[in-house]
């Protein structure tokens, strides 16, 4: 079965570049505790410092709805926000690999 991604894009407050960073760091070890089968990905563009693009693959969409729905989730969620103007969240499902 393949995995199914969570994939975010952040468009950061100026000058919080780094903050976020941190806060998405320490985020993403605490998901990889609640089930995200491999390590997830930050990746900044190099033409907008300011937005950055995450995702990490799962289990299942099951396994995503259960980590949105833990209470250590929106609180980390909160702290992000606190550095973003703001994020798009999606989940994705793998359709073809060549």
């Amino acid at each position: 079965m393949e995995p199914h991604y969570t994939h975010t894009t952040w468009h950061v407050k100026e000058g919080n570049e780094e903050e976020f960073v941190r806060c998405w760091s320490e985020w993403a070890e605490w998901s990889r505790r609640q089930g995200l089968v491999e390590v997830a990905l930050l990746l900044r563009d190099t033409e907008d410092p300011r937005r950055f693009v995450s995702f990490g693959p799962w289990e299942s969409v099951a396994a995503i709805a259960g980590w949105r729905a833990l209470p250590g989730y929106q609180e980390r969620v909160d702290r992000l926000r606190r550095v973003v103007d703001g994020f798009e969240p999606c989940t994705l499902e793998v359709v073809a690999r060549r």
